[in-house]
């Protein structure tokens, strides 16, 4: 498992990953991405953003680093990163498949995005993937299974995915959507062989989205590695759109309220890697304090009444304008 690799790491921050899905394409449903990304949207404009994101959390210890076939060119700045910094082996690099980027470059698109799990789609965007990450390619993810997914019962695709693990791929799996508890459970039915096909999940989990909480454990106590999306809910956790709770006790810590939605996720028993979705420097450099908030008992039942039914949750996210 490449994720042994941080099971050596010392510095606090090498659980929390740099996820590139709000810089590698010019619109994304984070809120408050005007201030963050201002008028500029240029592919080299955000590729020197991605790359000074990268060497700013590789900086501060950030291992993993999270990208996406539908992530506009993410795959491609991050092959960027890496081909202009040879001497760095010690990340752990993660894509994903399943969706095709069709924004052409465009905040206003119509279709941003159509998502496919076919076989079809796995061999093209597979060999995308290679063109671009090669042999730095660790993990690749289906993107966003939901319990009707037709990737959990197509045995093509199964052993397909199980054809790449033996080459050293790891293989694994993200979820999206109200029923995120019930896609994990049956992503861990699948077997090739008699063996588990999957060996990580990425959900979405905040103080919001709670619901996918005891699935994630039970993947954790099944040995895969699980990691956190969207701990700061979109934007809707961290200033200036944070509930009052979250407020309050980012003022009783001295930190930021994006760093108190973090640490809520990090402090999770099952928690392997939690992504900052970070646009700016300052931003990153906020998300990874994350990493030394005490929470106490008192401020963790306050923020535990913030949790939402899942169907508004994923609502109010459908909701959300591409900026």
């Amino acid at each position: 498992m490449p994720f042994a690799r941080l099971a050596t790491a010392t510095t606090p921050t090498c659980h929390i990953g740099l996820g590139l899905a709000a810089v590698g394409r010019p619109g994304y449903i984070n809120l408050g991405r005007e201030e963050d990304l201002g008028s500029d949207r240029s592919v080299a404009a955000l590729r020197t953003r991605t790359h000074e994101l990268l060497d700013a959390a590789y900086a501060q210890g950030v291992r993993y680093f999270d990208v996406a076939r539908s992530y506009g060119r993410s795959e491609e700045f991050l092959a960027d990163w890496l081909t202009a910094h040879p001497g760095i082996d010690d990340v752990v690099i993660g894509s994903k498949w399943g969706y095709t980027y069709t924004a052409g470059w465009s905040a206003d698109a119509e279709t941003h995005e159509v998502k496919d799990h076919s076989v079809q789609t796995y061999d093209r965007q597979r060999a995308e993937t290679a063109g671009l990450l090669g042999d730095r390619l660790d993990l690749y993810q289906i993107h966003s299974v939901t319990p009707d997914s037709p990737a959990l019962t197509d045995k093509e695709l199964h052993a397909r995915l199980a054809e790449a693990a033996a080459t050293g791929l790891t293989v694994g799996f993200s979820t999206s959507g109200p029923a995120q508890a019930d896609a994990i459970r049956a992503a861990l039915a699948v077997t090739v062989d008699g063996e588990p096909l999957f060996r990580t999940v990425q959900s979405t989990y905040n103080a919001l989205e709670t619901s996918a909480g005891p699935a994630l454990a039970e993947a954790h106590d099944a040995g895969l590695t699980v990691i956190v999306k969207e701990g700061m809910a979109n934007g809707r956790l961290a200033a200036p759109h944070a509930p009052d709770v979250v407020r309050a006790v980012a003022e009783e810590t001295g930190l930021g309220c994006d760093a108190v939605a973090l640490a809520v996720v990090l402090r999770q028993p099952w928690a392997g890697v939690v992504l900052s979705g970070a646009a700016t420097v300052a931003q990153l450099a906020s998300n990874l304090h994350a990493a030394v908030v005490d929470l106490d008992a008192d401020q963790l039942t306050r923020l535990a009444t913030l949790a939402e039914e899942p169907r508004a949750y994923w609502e109010r996210r459908g909701s959300l304008p591409w900026h």
